[in-house]
């Protein structure tokens, strides 16, 4: 997946695209964390995008911070908003704890219509790329990508730890059957709280590097419709596998580049594809390939 990624400037796709791609991925891997391995559906993940998105743009434009301290910034933003989340949300479960979540992202949503900083429905734009660690100018398309490649990469690998660490061990078992977790003596609060300020964490470390790529922060990232379309990441690329949030990312975001001349059509296409998906493979893209692998492995002779 790394080596494709590198390459693929330079097999003739273009480079803004695929690192809308990247940022995408990484929200989608974040998500999955949460719900793939969790357990925890989450109708409010685009608060923890766009806010780190208007931070990051806010603090590179206004206080002119060098492009890895306006990140930072921003993903810091996320992540404190996931602990006063997590705390309100995470005592809560099924559909309670996203309903939850999707009136609290609605609060924020009408938060950053309103505050003076976000300049509204104009959003913060000409946000200013500058030089990472003083060195590189991100202004140069190449130099942006790769470093955009970087912290997905970086995100990746957070997310493929805690997966396989006894951390994620831990997690999937709360998933699978909370009250034997807690028997067992796990504080099955404890660990789900760690995993949403994780997935938070993440979501807003894609979300700054998002605001810095297209030197824009909008309400398109704080709105539920932002939240709706990680879920379909997710479920079309395969729930609880680990490259299917990128597949299910590439997907969407190539369809919705190249259908964009359908215009509103594209949202219809799209959740034609999603009916499809649920019906024919349940597992997702990823899921059912890996399935497939399963019962080729085990025929005779296979």
């Amino acid at each position: 997946m790394a080596v494709l990624f590198a390459v693929a400037p330079w097999v003739g796709l273009y480079p803004v695209f695929v690192m809308k791609v990247l940022c995408f991925a990484l929200f989608a891997c974040a998500f999955n964390l949460l719900i793939g391995f969790g357990g925890l559906l989450s109708f409010g993940h685009a608060m923890f995008l766009g806010t780190a998105g208007y931070v990051s743009a806010h603090a590179a434009k206004e206080w002119g911070l060098p492009p890895e301290l306006a990140i930072l910034a921003g993903t810091a933003a996320s992540a404190a908003l996931g602990v006063v989340t997590g705390l309100i949300a995470i005592r809560r479960q099924g559909i309670y704890f996203a309903m939850i979540t999707l009136a609290i992202a609605q609060m924020m949503f009408f938060f950053y219509l309103q505050a003076p900083f976000t300049h509204g429905e104009d959003g913060i734009q000409a946000v200013p790329r500058g030089r990472l660690f003083g060195v590189l100018d991100l202004s140069q398309p190449m130099a942006m990508y790769y470093t955009v490649l970087a912290i997905f990469l970086f995100g990746f690998l957070v997310v493929y730890r805690a997966i396989h660490s006894p951390f994620g061990q831990v997690l999937k078992a709360i998933r699978e059957n909370e009250p034997r977790a807690i028997s067992l003596g796990y504080d099955a609060e404890r660990y789900k709280l760690l995993a949403f300020v994780l997935s938070a964490t993440l979501s807003g470390l894609a979300g700054a590097t998002k605001a810095l790529v297209f030197q824009l922060a909008s309400l398109t990232d704080v709105h539920w419709t932002m939240s709706g379309e990680v879920v379909l990441m997710v479920l079309l690329g395969g729930m609880g596998t680990i490259f299917g949030p990128v597949v299910g990312a590439l997907v969407i975001i190539t369809l919705e580049n190249y259908l964009a001349p359908f215009g509103q059509w594209v949202t219809i296409i799209t959740g034609l594809i999603f009916v499809v998906c649920v019906l024919a493979f349940r597992r997702g893209i990823v899921g059912e390939f890996a399935a497939w692998m399963e019962r080729r492995r085990a025929r005779p002779g296979g």
